[in-house]
């Protein structure tokens, strides 16, 4: 097998993180040592550099692993990124494991996202397991669904979207019915859904319902404000939400939400002294 060459890297900290442009290149080629092979994986993090010399892979093993280091810097993924997904991911790398199973991503990514090579790197570096979910069953239905409700950029390479595009769709549902049982109607929970898609990633138990309650019960409000600003059930209760509202009600001070919870504390407590 012919494999192409490859810019040996050091590992980096984080899968966005550049490599130094003035560190000196080393270049592997394939077909060379099984030493230099196992180099290679080492310096891009696939293969721990202190592993026993009774644990290292043999040579049919790397070469199957170079395969599929191979086929994705194909589609993008750069050195930087192969610590990140072999440590979240690490079936990717088995001497079984076969490039083939993960290529209709790429190309959902592309086709049915629109996303660029470099956005589909993004999303799948901040979500490797959306590798091995099904085009048919999973990532397609929720595209779908979420474009239905108005939810728009998906191609955009952020966490957010990342574990959106992985997530089912009864899982997204289960965000529309809690807002539905607070008083909105489906319209109105779908354009709550489009402006503050993170909204999917709260729990509606530990999270959701309790600012709710917080809401209407302890700050006396109406669900129409949170209709005029979903934002609000992406503040902390306990570090942000409900220390200024007592802040303010000790003061006799009522002000819109978006207006308590943006500013900044210097801002807030300075102009509520």
């Amino acid at each position: 097998m012919q494999h192409p060459s490859f810019r040996l890297l050091p590992p980096t900290g984080t899968p966005n993180t550049a490599a130094s442009t003035t560190a000196t290149p080393l270049y592997l080629k394939f077909r060379t040592s099984h030493r230099e092979n196992l180099r290679y994986l080492k310096a891009i993090g696939i293969i721990d550099p202190n592993l026993h010399p009774r644990d290292i892979p043999s040579p049919q093993t790397v070469d199957q692993v170079l395969t599929t280091v191979s086929f994705l810097k194909s589609k993008g993924i750069q050195d930087a990124d192969f610590s990140r997904l072999a440590f979240l991911c690490p079936q990717l790398f088995s001497d079984h494991f076969q490039p083939s199973q993960i290529e209709p991503v790429f190309d959902f990514l592309i086709t049915d996202v629109n996303a660029s090579v470099g956005e589909s790197r993004g999303l799948i570096v901040n979500c490797p397991e959306i590798l091995f979910s099904s085009v048919e069953y999973c990532l397609r239905p929720t595209l779908d669904y979420l474009k239905k409700l108005g939810v728009e950029k998906l191609n955009a390479p952020s966490k957010q979207n990342a574990f959106l595009l992985n997530t089912r769709v009864e899982k997204l549902r289960v965000k529309i019915k809690f807002l539905r049982s607070i008083g909105l109607t489906y319209e109105e929970a779908a354009r709550f859904c489009a402006r503050m898609p993170a909204i999917f990633g709260y729990n509606v138990e530990d999270n959701l319902r309790p600012k709710y309650e917080f809401l209407v019960e302890e700050m006396d409000r109406k669900v129409e404000e949170v209709k005029e600003f979903p934002q609000y059930f992406g503040f902390s209760l306990q570090r942000r939400i409900a220390p200024r509202h007592w802040h303010l009600k000790q003061r006799n001070v009522r002000i819109k939400l978006n207006r308590m919870l943006v500013w900044s504390d210097e801002r807030f407590y300075t102009k509520w002294k």
